[in-house]
This record gives structure tokens, C-alpha cells and sequence, in this order.
């Protein structure tokens, strides 16, 4: 178990009526796509040991979907561009975190996973539903990219009990919504007996619920963009992790929670 958290908070879905309503969904703001925080440098370094170390359980891209990864590269280069920490010289990038990544468009997906904090994952019009066919996932909440992998929305959601045909059809609805230029953003909130980020399970393996000890509250700020040439929705994952120690009182009687 690694240990990695934020030292604040800064999305609480609870919080705030746009947030906490289903889907909860908010335009992204010009520049706010990607997100950095004080936990920068921990979590690009667990992220580069998992890629590593984990090769294809974090890591995996349809050949077909080889122009939307390249494609999503281009777009996190361009969206890093001018951002506090990082630099750019030709195909090289240091980082906040003094690493220097080379730009390597054979790479595209581990690329992108060495510079962002975000995980990324692309979602693909096949027939009638958007198809899972390329992710870098290395922070997943309780779910693994072996078993979603070139899998279409509603079998992603198998184990998702809410997850009804009718919520399928407004889900993919949502997505066939995004518009180039024009991203937008939700969040979710889990409880977890541990604070480790990467926290695969299989479909049947249900976590518990029940959890005695200390509790951490991990928060996803999830994002959607589409890509302009390939037509592809970029669903990307920014997970934050906090101690309950820094929730406010507020917070717990929101949450129906107690420390």
C-alpha cells in the first residue's frame, strides 16, 4: 500500500448543488481540462512504476485506435503548453517534477500517462454504443481495464446495479452530446479503508463496504472531450485522495459520514 494524498480537497460533489445532482455534468473552463496539484510528483511517480511494472493491466490500445492515441497525445502536449512546471524542447518535456519525458508517438498512451496525472481513456463510436478500446488506467476505483477492455457502456457496467438499460440509453446519449471545444467535467466520491490509488478488482470481487479503521475519501473529477479528427471521447480520470482528518465537520454531515 502506498500512501499519496492531497493536502486539500479541491472538488466536493457533495458540496454544491451542480455537482451532487445526477450526471452533475459542468463545462469545462478554457485551460482546466488537465489538473495539477501538490500530489504531482508521488502520484507520476507510482504512475511511471505501474506502467513498468504492470505493462498491459494498465496499459492497453486497439490497433484501430492507434490515430485517436496519437491524436489524444497531440492534445495533452497542447494542453500542457505554458503550464506552470512544464517545458518544452522539440520532442522532449520536463516536468513539474524535474523528469524530462521524450514525446514518443509509438508511446502515444504511456506518453500521455508519464506526463498528466490524469488517467485517460478512449471511448469509440462502434454500431449504437461507444466501445472502450485504449486507456492508460493506473489509478482505477475497484474495476480493471483487462475485463472493460473493447468492451461498449453497458457491459463496462455490468456490475453497477443502477446501471439500467434506460440509464445506458441517457449515458450514451451524453456522450454522443459532446462537442469539440466544448468538454465537460463531473465527480464522484468513495469511501476506501486504504489510501493506495491503484485499486483494481474484478467484476466478481465486490468490495466491501464495511469498513473499520481509519477511512480516506477518494474523489474523481472525471472529464469528456472529443477529439477532433478522430471522433473519439476522451474520458479522463483525475483522482484525488484525502484522509478523513481533513474533511470538515460540514462535510461528514453532508456525506452521512462519521470519522
Amino acid at each position: 500500500m502506498v500512501e499519496i494524498c492531497q493536502t486539500v480537497l479541491p472538488v466536493k460533489p457533495w458540496a454544491e448543488e451542480r455537482t451532487r445532482r445526477l450526471p452533475g455534468l459542468n463545462p469545462v473552463a478554457p485551460g482546466e481540462w488537465l489538473q495539477m496539484d501538490d500530489a504531482y510528483g508521488a502520484q507520476m511517480a507510482h504512475r511511471v512504476r505501474l506502467m513498468t511494472d504492470k505493462g498491459a493491466a494498465v496499459v492497453r490500445l486497439d490497433p484501430s485506435a492507434r490515430p485517436a492515441a496519437e491524436e489524444l497525445l497531440d492534445r495533452v502536449l497542447e494542453e500542457i503548453e505554458g503550464k506552470d512546471g512544464f517545458q518544452r524542447h522539440g520532442d522532449r518535456i520536463t516536468c513539474p517534477d524535474g523528469r524530462v519525458v521524450k514525446a514518443d508517438r509509438s508511446r502515444p498512451l504511456e506518453t500521455c500517462g508519464a506526463l498528466v496525472q490524469e488517467d485517460l481513456v478512449l471511448m469509440q463510436k462502434r454500431g449504437e454504443e461507444h466501445v472502450l478500446t485504449g486507456a492508460v488506467l493506473c489509478f482505477p476505483a475497484s474495476w480493471t481495464l483487462s475485463q472493460k477492455f473493447m468492451k461498449p457502456m453497458i457491459a463496462i457496467h455490468v456490475p453497477v446495479a443502477a446501471y439500467t438499460a434506460d440509464i445506458a440509453r441517457r449515458v450514451q446519449r451524453l456522450f454522443d452530446g459532446i462537442r469539440v471545444g466544448r468538454p465537460m467535467w463531473r465527480a464522484n466520491q468513495l469511501t476506501y479503508g486504504d489510501p493506495e490509488l491503484h485499486q483494481p478488482r474484478r467484476e466478481e470481487d465486490r468490495r466491501s463496504r464495511e469498513i473499520t479503521g481509519p477511512k480516506w475519501k477518494r474523489v474523481e473529477r472525471q472529464s469528456m472531450l472529443r477529439l477532433a479528427k478522430s471522433d473519439a471521447v476522451v474520458f479522463s480520470i483525475h483522482t484525488y485522495v484525502v484522509p478523513f482528518s481533513v474533511l470538515s465537520d460540514e462535510d461528514l454531515h453532508l456525506l452521512g459520514e462519521t470519522r
